[in-house]
């Protein structure tokens, strides 16, 4: 038995990994190791990464590569992990390679590699585990794994089929994260819509919605796609018990390109739901992404997309070039797209998105907004985002001379300005009379 066995642990990717680096960090604290931020320090270091794009597996492997450099002894873990082979060939000194959801295998390895550390040193942990974001904020997972078969995407084959856990385990983690101090909770999964179908006491995303506001804390949700769920849980927006914020991946709006994603492709009937959301809830925002250049893709259907962005002014989006991830059977599509016309389409769609974006954050100038503080910084500068943000994905809300601010409080704001993507605001009070005369400079 040692003492003050130090762990380093590089968590990239997604949210969904970012949560199993909890996990895996909560566990070894449990055992009594220390995680440190320190390559120096570390007597080994697990790098959890994300092997979803290539510019993801680039970083990915630059990662370890870095982590080597450090330490003698490393271990790969998470989605890149299932190409245990390409890893080795590339780092053949990496101790161990374990793909995702093998947490007791990598415990395993890392007694192996370092020891245990002293009875001692084993720590309490909270039910909900340790946390990587703020106090303020948490990403709680209700399902791992995915049913669907996407062209373009391999996480099925990474991550395995749909996995629900019980509402009484989600409900439990939650409890314990607004004791902890947690205010708002994003909750995600591959398709968080599909949530429950799988579990034998059948539940469903609107049920475990219903059961979390009662905690009276502010819930987001991320990919939820279109379905009769996502319908459901609008209405609980529509009674204050969730935010009026929806993540819906939509990927593209060509039918024959949706098609070839294996995708659903009535986008006349996603138009349809939009309106039908919106008209549940009036003030909902909308986010989603897409992906340009998917094999096959004409300049015309490109500009079906651009339409549908036209019609659709969705508040937030994120696009990204397709990216030729080895295993997709969107891979085998011909003719493929050139890498260069996959990025410019890309820009283009974000050219246009921003031109809406822009639009709609003008209409939120001279109104308030509940905010929530991320972040102050040593200038006092708070970092904010209201009910219509979420965390590292969409703008930000600045608000100036706010030393006074504690992070993870909520304040009254107005806005003063904005761009395609962030906004400036003033606190209420007892500066209201301060904002008014700035709307009117």
């Amino acid at each position: 038995m040692q003492n003050n066995l130090k762990i380093g642990l590089i968590s990239l990717g997604c949210a969904k990994n970012l949560v199993d680096s909890e996990r895996l960090s909560s566990t070894l604290i449990a055992k009594g190791y220390e995680i440190t931020d320190s390559y120096d320090q570390s007597s080994l270091i697990i790098v959890n990464t994300c092997g979803f794009i290539d510019s993801a597996q680039d970083e990915s492997y630059n990662a370890i590569k870095e982590a080597l450099d450090h330490c003698e002894k490393v271990i790969v873990a998470g989605c890149l992990g299932t190409k245990k082979d390409a890893i080795l060939a590339r780092f053949p000194n990496v101790y161990a390679v374990f793909g995702p959801s093998m947490r007791t295998s990598i415990l395993r390895a890392v007694s192996k590699a370092i020891g245990e550390p002293d009875p001692h040193a084993r720590q309490r942990v909270r039910a909900s585990g340790v946390k990587f974001t703020p106090p303020h904020y948490s990403y709680v997972k209700i399902a791992e794994g995915c049913r669907h078969k996407c062209s373009f995407c391999i996480i099925p084959s990474l991550r395995g089929p749909l996995r629900s856990r019980t509402v009484d385990s989600i409900m439990s983690e939650c409890e314990d994260l607004a004791k902890a101090g947690s205010k708002e909770l994003i909750i995600i999964a591959q398709d968080s819509s599909d949530y429950g179908i799988d579990l034998k006491v059948k539940s469903s995303l609107y049920e475990l919605c219903n059961q979390l506001s009662t905690l009276n804390l502010w819930l987001r949700l991320h990919y939820v796609y279109p379905s009769a769920q996502a319908n459901k849980v609008v209405e609980l927006m529509a009674e204050n018990k969730i935010l009026p914020y929806l993540d819906v991946p939509l990927q593209h709006a060509s039918q024959r390109v949706l098609k070839a994603m294996q995708r659903p492709h009535n986008i006349d009937k996603v138009l349809k739901t939009i309106e039908a959301w919106r008209s549940i809830c009036p003030d909902i925002a909308l986010r989603s992404t897409f992906i340009t250049g998917f094999p096959t893709e004409t300049e015309s259907e490109f500009n079906e997309l651009l339409d549908f962005l036209k019609e659709a002014k969705l508040d937030r989006v994120g696009c990204f070039p397709y990216s030729d991830v080895q295993g997709a059977k969107a891979n085998e599509l011909i003719p493929s797209i050139d890498p260069m016309i996959r990025q410019e389409r890309a820009e283009r769609l974000m050219q246009v998105q921003e031109q809406i974006s822009y639009a709609k954050l003008q209409q939120r100038i001279g109104k308030e907004y509940t905010l929530i503080v991320d972040d102050v910084t040593e200038e006092g500068l708070a970092i904010c985002r209201s009910k219509y943000e979420s965390p590292d994905v969409d703008g930000i809300i600045t608000i100036e001379k706010a030393h006074a601010l504690k992070v993870g409080s909520f304040v009254k704001a107005i806005i003063t300005k904005a761009d395609s993507h962030d906004m400036q605001a003033v606190l209420s009070k007892p500066r209201i009379q301060d904002a008014i005369n700035f709307i009117k400079k």
